[in-house]
């Protein structure tokens, strides 16, 4: 079976971590704080290091396709697992009809229309997703390397061709929102970094895990960090005020930087990757819904086939999408449950790697993305919540079997 090299390793990390966010967080980044989110993007481009260095040593010492919730269940037993998998799990219908909104804002900047065009695009790539994953055609691992290749290029393209009109007037004021701000953007860039969880799970791929892991995230940090702070300075530096407002900011930087017709492709490039991003999620959500319930960590009867998670995934998105209110809260949701995973996960990795230094990496990363649950406010509550939901069940779950067991035999 054909083993993962470096170069295909960290185009795959790289890839699972440059998703659909880069194409909108810049504007919302800049909402919250103004130039000074830029503060908030180097921090997380920083802290991406350690992060990701600990899980890709998870990955290397104790190769399992399950990733995170295998080490949590290694660590921690099977109700802390629990909890990560209903994290995970409920946490993609929430973030999929946000998705789609940052591609809708591309579709309104060409066509207008709003919330017309923000509805009509989520209808659009939920429908496309839900039948390819109900006649389970799914979008391939060297389609989804390709569209990240794409994302990358338009990234480095707009990138280069803005920045002859950078003014460093933009950078003023610098914190309209006041330093606290920074803070908040942090919690809410979350969205754009959540993945480096996914490299341990590509650890059983590799030839020599234990050597190639490491070299592969890392060499994808280096790549993540100097595209996403690319865009975000030139965004900042070109854009200027006008940023925050921004609906479709790729688009804006590259018709500054070339003019012409560029808006079209850009928007159609943004529905691509979101619905290979959106497809790659629901997919994921569909095995993990019905390997839960096999397992006794869901209900059965509703989730216990691929078809039935996929329904759900699928009716709760639409439920999402209904009450997208408020764009930022969804986020933060999102980003507090997957940092809530983070922090289980840095402590599992705490405990079970060996060697003070390892140890110590791991509990630096710990504490960070313990400060940033603690950023994200009351919203990250909803993640600790569905832990509790998905303890209490088991607790139930293991309850009837045992009165059932009783009852047989007694």
């Amino acid at each position: 079976m054909h083993k993962l090299t470096v170069a295909q390793g960290t185009a795959l990390s790289a890839g699972a971590v440059l998703g659909t966010g880069i194409i909108s967080m810049p504007a919302l980044a800049a909402a919250v704080a103004g130039p000074a989110s830029l503060i908030a993007w180097l921090a997380l481009v920083l802290l991406s290091a350690p992060l990701a260095w600990t899980f890709a040593e998870l990955g290397a010492r104790f190769p399992d396709g399950g990733g995170v919730s295998s080490y949590v269940r290694r660590a921690f037993g099977t109700w802390a697992a629990d909890a990560i998998g209903w994290i995970f799990y409920f946490a993609v219908p929430i973030g999929a009809p946000v998705a789609c909104s940052f591609a809708a804002g591309y579709v309104a900047d060409v066509l207008g229309g709003g919330q017309v065009a923000r509805i009509g695009t989520f209808l659009g790539i939920i429908g496309i997703v839900f039948l390819m994953n109900w006649l389970g055609l799914h979008v391939s691992g060297r389609m989804q390397l390709v569209l990240a290749g794409v994302l990358a290029l338009v990234l480095l393209t707009t990138v280069l061709a803005a920045l002859p009109h950078a003014d460093p007037g933009n950078l003023t004021p610098f914190a309209p929102a006041g330093l606290g701000a920074i803070g908040s953007a942090a919690a809410l860039l979350v969205w754009a970094f959540a993945g480096w969880e996914a490299v341990s799970s590509l650890s059983p791929e590799y030839a020599d895990p234990r050597r190639d892991v490491p070299r592969a995230t890392m060499l994808a940090v280096v790549v993540v960090g100097v595209l996403y702070l690319s865009v975000a300075v030139t965004s900042v530096l070109v854009l200027g005020p006008q940023l925050a407002a921004s609906q479709a900011p790729l688009a804006d930087l590259l018709a500054t930087g070339v003019g012409g017709p560029v808006r079209p492709i850009i928007a159609v490039v943004a529905v691509l990757m979101t619905l290979g991003a959106v497809n790659a999620y629901m997919a994921g959500a569909t095995k993990l819904g019905s390997a839960l319930a096999a397992e006794g960590a869901l209900p059965y009867r509703i989730f216990g086939t691929d078809r039935k998670a996929l329904m759900f995934v699928v009716g709760a998105a639409v439920v999402s999408e209904w009450l997208l209110a408020d764009q930022h809260t969804l986020m933060l949701l999102v980003s507090g449950g997957l940092t809530l995973v983070y922090v289980v996960g840095t402590a599992a990795a705490v405990k079970l790697l060996p060697g003070p230094g390892a140890k110590a990496v791991a509990a630096f990363s710990l504490a960070c993305v313990s400060v940033l649950l603690v950023l994200t406010g009351w919203p990250a509550l909803a993640g600790l919540g569905i832990a509790i939901a998905a303890v209490l069940h088991r607790l139930w779950a293991d309850r009837r079997r045992r009165l059932a067991k009783s009852s047989k035999f007694g």
